[in-house]
């Protein structure tokens, strides 16, 4: 079958296609025909060498490429009894969907309905679960609520956007540009702002009287999270979910305490999908307002195993601001 690799971490040059035998399952897994898989920032970061000494993502080389796809399951492991052969489903944080097959652990395996194609299950099973457990079960937001989501034209960020709306709360949103902050209303963002420079926090502090956000949502880590916490209402909570301009190794826990008591947390999506009923759940929750029409879902990219050399130079240039899947069955 064909796969894609790294044997070494890099820039784009060192991934590999290459043809390999199909892999069997072993107990407590399933072998899935890969019909599409998502193109994420993780999968940059595998390439790039971020989780080689990680104990939550224990991915080492050589490796192939791939956290999240859907397709069908061909063949089951002993033990398996919550999925049987011709089921369609989806998974995410099992690496190998850059694959024609891939092995997937059952407790990672989500049934898809039957009106959900492959295309936006492989788009939507990781950020849609990671938006769900960022809402539901660290921010906890609810009626009433306000929060503000970074990077908003972003996959992850559009899908906060539109889903915190759905639990009833008022949004305000940041973007680099005013054309991603088009998209960002278009989500149903209240407020849209630039980041300039961390005047952010200061115009929240005056559409918000003073008081700041109940909770901060941010994925680009160095250059906004010290001006997250001045847009932060006393006792609130800063949700610090991903780094994309880079780690922040200068932070004294002194600060979360000048800024007014905040509460600051680094959550994983893997220590949210504890068992099969959790994965299924979230993504039960995820194709319904996908269904409903609550959900967007926008495939901006669409690549196959020749050409996945274009799609993750894209997402280091910034290029994505929304998904990208690889067709691949």
């Amino acid at each position: 079958m064909r796969a894609i690799q790294i044997h070494e971490y890099g820039g784009p040059e060192v991934l590999r296609r290459v043809d390999i035998d199909v892999p069997s399952p072993g107990p407590d897994e399933v072998l899935v025909r890969v019909v599409a898989a998502g193109i994420n920032f993780m999968d940059v970061h595998t390439r790039q060498g971020k989780y080689r000494d990680s104990r939550t993502y224990p991915v080492r080389i050589p490796c192939t490429l791939g956290m999240e796809g859907a397709g069908e399951v061909v063949q089951v492991g002993a033990n398996v009894t919550s999925c049987r052969k011709g089921d369609r489903v989806a998974w995410c944080i099992s690496w190998g969907a850059y694959a024609d097959y891939a092995v997937v652990p059952a407790a990672r395996v989500a049934r898809l309905p039957p009106d959900t194609g492959y295309d936006i299950a492989a788009a939507a099973i990781f950020q849609g679960s990671t938006a769900h457990y960022l809402l539901e079960d660290v921010a906890r937001i609810g009626p009433g609520m306000t929060c503000l989501v970074h990077a908003a034209s972003g996959g992850i960020g559009q899908l906060l956007v539109q889903l915190a709306k759905r639990r009833g709360a008022q949004v305000f949103a940041t973007t680099s540009t005013l054309d991603k902050a088009a998209t960002a209303t278009a989500r149903g963002a209240d407020h849209v702002l630039l980041y300039e420079n961390g005047a952010f926090a200061d115009r929240i502090r005056e559409l918000t009287n003073g008081r700041g956000v109940d909770v901060v949502f941010d994925a680009v880590g160095r250059t906004t999270l010290r001006d997250s916490f001045r847009a932060t209402r006393v006792r609130g909570l800063v949700v610090n979910y991903g780094s994309v301009t880079g780690p922040m190794r200068d932070l004294d826990p002194y600060e979360l305490g000048e800024a007014g008591s905040l509460f600051l947390t680094r959550p994983r999506l893997a220590d949210h999908l504890a068992d099969a009923a959790t994965v299924q759940r979230r993504a039960d929750d995820v194709f319904a307002a996908i269904r409903q029409g609550a959900l967007r879902v926008e495939i901006n990219g669409r690549y196959t195993l020749d050409n996945v050399e274009a799609a993750h130079a894209a997402l280091e240039e910034r290029r994505q601001s929304g998904k990208a899947v690889m067709d691949i069955g």
